[in-house]
């Protein structure tokens, strides 16, 4: 039996954009780490996850629904595969997703923006290597630009 509109509706309006659980996991473990960021700012294309400024870093957290990795997750072989599975609404949703993901990676590119993104299963499968990288990526862009490089 197929859901009444109002029944997915619901479920929809239920679905959090921001402070996810992977996410915020992310933004407890920078924390204690000893870093200190901006959270989901609106002036960036995409308004990033986390924003590093002093470094000029763009971290996002992608739920694998939503930004087109589910196929990886259930081990098929392609988003090919995965989509034809879903109907045209959700394909050109998730299709349209990825798209302007690309768009404002550009967007932030090419203002000077590190961009780093992970997927929500690799920060519940990796958290400590997540939060590895990015401090590493912080610590090379923060030296080369007391050097002069950034």
């Amino acid at each position: 039996m197929a859901r009444t509109l109002e029944i997915t509706h619901k479920i929809m309006s239920a679905v959090k954009s921001k402070d996810t659980r992977p996410e915020m996991a992310l933004r407890r473990a920078l924390w204690a780490k000893g870093l200190r960021y901006r959270v989901n700012v609106k002036s960036l294309p995409g308004k990033p996850d986390i924003v590093f400024t002093k470094a000029k870093i763009a971290v996002f957290c992608d739920g694998d629904f939503w930004h087109g990795h589910n196929w990886a997750i259930r081990g098929l072989s392609s988003l090919d595969e995965e989509l034809a599975r879903y109907s045209q609404f959700w394909k050109d949703k998730i299709l349209g997703n990825i798209q302007r993901d690309s768009i404002n990676a550009d967007r932030l590119k090419s203002a000077g923006w590190e961009i780093i993104r992970f997927w929500e299963s690799d920060i519940k499968s990796d958290l400590l290597g997540c939060v590895d990288s990015i401090i590493e990526r912080y610590k090379e862009l923060v030296a080369d630009s007391r050097r002069g490089k950034g």
